[in-house]
């Protein structure tokens, strides 16, 4: 995992806006694409862990808010986006989802309107693995275990007042 939290923090400080997460996946497409092949089959594993590792209720919350609103596929790609900013940003929004407040893009997109997703970032390695050998990743290559959702954060994420008891610096930010 350490050496995909490397990949991205080298990919993100070699384009000009890190915060950009699709230079960030092609400029860590290209470095990847650098690795062996069994490299790249591994990340693959990695980024569907991570993936996996993210898929709860809270975080599920910060991005409805975030992005006025999330669907399923939605929530993949927001954790796409999560993913290209950072192991530091990454592990502290699983641990604390309103944490993202804190970080200034979040911010500015508070303002702007902007949205955080980026489904680019779940094909980083299969793009690696078909630039590097012209074959598609092996399709037993990883496997995808998402865990239960929190029953605790069952309730609708349209209820400003519940999010904004759970998440208040987001839903501060973001008017919720």
């Amino acid at each position: 995992m350490d050496t995909f939290w490397t990949l991205i923090a080298d990919a993100r400080a070699g384009v000009p806006d890190p915060t950009d997460c699709c230079a960030v996946v092609e400029r860590a497409t290209s470095l990847l694409a650098a690795l062996p092949p069994a490299s790249i089959v591994a990340a693959q594993q990695v980024v569907w862990d991570l993936l996996a590792d993210s898929y709860r209720n809270p975080l599920w919350a910060a991005a409805y808010v975030m992005n006025g609103g999330c669907s399923d596929d939605g929530f993949d790609y927001f954790r796409g986006w999560l993913l290209t900013q950072g192991a530091e940003v990454y592990r502290a929004a699983v641990a604390d989802p309103d944490s993202l407040a804190s970080l200034e893009v979040v911010q500015d997109a508070a303002r702007s309107g902007a949205e955080f997703w980026c489904e680019a970032a779940l094909s980083v390695a299969w793009d690696a693995h078909l630039l590097a050998t012209g074959m598609k990743l092996p399709e037993d290559a990883f496997t995808i275990r998402y865990p239960e959702l929190d029953p605790d954060w069952d309730f609708d994420f349209d209820d400003g007042e519940e999010l904004a008891a759970r998440l208040p610096r987001l839903a501060a930010l973001y008017e919720v």
